[in-house]
């Protein structure tokens, strides 16, 4: 019989053994922990049929159509753990520590893994990341008009052993109504807290973090709300950067995605923008003016931005550009001067 451990253990080891996530293929896709790989004891429509026998039949007829979905599947579930794992240590979780982990954990077991099974499955993990964000964190917010390379700066900044948290590279998307394009799916605004929750624990909570500047949402999934209030509160530093060099930034990166897409994006903003000005910008998008078009939403952005920076708790401190590596350094100075 496998052995159950908690979660504070399950996350202590998740960075040693692999984890199996065995719930239906749509739950893991709407959030799982991260690391995690998925080998379904039911397939979405085998979980809704169990799911229904149960609640007319009871679980006793549950558990028979569950076992006679699940007998032909035997050899393939421990086939694909061989082809995933290069040990016999591993961790198995469902949605609440219930019989399919401890179904699967005592296949792997007969099979001559040593499965450990989450107490409380996924639904333990949630709590666990949830809890996680009421947590205080010593933030130094980093903020910037749109362009003006703030991404750049914290990918140098963690290249030179910060502690970073990139709230896009999680999305999937840059924030804005163009930040979708060239980018992978989003996840869900569940995933993506489980993906959060995972940078957050690897911090010092001694030290400072930078992270950047962002909304409550970006692009269709939402910051949890004690982050926000936290970043909203916490020391925000300014990238100033010349107008030009952040079209000529902004030019260089979406020049070659479709042009359909920028206009897309266009459509999505064209009430703020107003829409004879939006569609001057689609107008422009058509004809390769992409430096022009993009002056004429850099306006909308900047007031939006600008709005944003009036309601920090605390002044920020503006940076001018000095290229990246200097203004990477100015930031690293400035972060050492704080008695935070």
């Amino acid at each position: 019989m496998a052995s159950t451990i908690s979660i504070d253990r399950f996350i202590e080891l998740i960075d040693i053994y692999p984890a199996i996530d065995v719930r239906s293929p749509s739950e893991y896709a709407r959030g799982h922990i991260p690391g995690a790989f998925n080998i379904p004891l039911f397939n979405d429509e085998e979980r809704a049929i169990v799911g229904t026998k149960y609640v007319s039949e009871g679980r006793q007829e549950a558990v028979r159509i569950g076992l006679e979905l699940v007998a032909p599947k035997l050899n393939h579930f421990i086939d694909t753990l061989n082809s995933k794992v290069a040990q016999k240590n591993i961790l198995v979780y469902c949605w609440r520590g219930g019989m399919r982990s401890a179904s699967m954990s005592w296949l792997f077991g007969l099979a001559g893994f040593k499965p450990l099974t989450l107490e409380g499955g996924y639904k333990s993990f949630r709590r666990h990341a949830q809890a996680s964000f009421e947590k205080n964190y010593k933030f130094l917010v980093l903020g910037g008009m749109t362009g003006c390379g703030k991404t750049e700066i914290l990918k140098k900044l963690k290249e030179a052993g910060e502690q970073v948290i990139d709230l896009e590279g999680l999305a999937n998307h840059k924030g804005s109504a163009f930040g979708w394009i060239n980018q992978l799916p989003q996840p869900s605004t569940e995933h993506f807290e489980n993906l959060l929750f995972n940078e957050l624990r690897l911090l010092n909570p001694m030290q400072p973090t930078w992270i950047e500047d962002e909304s409550k949402s970006i692009g269709s999934v939402f910051i949890p709300q004690s982050i926000f209030n936290q970043m909203v509160n916490s020391p925000t530093v300014v990238i100033e950067t010349d107008f030009q060099s952040r079209i000529d930034r902004l030019v260089n990166e979406y020049t070659s995605c479709e042009k359909q897409y920028l206009i897309d994006s266009v459509k999505r903003i064209q009430k703020r923008l107003g829409l004879e000005k939006a569609q001057r910008c689609i107008d422009l998008i058509h004809t390769g003016k992409l430096a022009e078009a993009i002056a004429i939403t850099l306006e909308y952005y900047d007031k939006t931005y600008k709005y944003g920076l009036d309601q920090k708790k605390i002044p920020p401190k503006n940076f001018a550009f000095d290229g990246i590596s200097n203004t990477v350094d100015e930031l690293i100075s400035y972060r050492k001067s704080l008695k935070y």
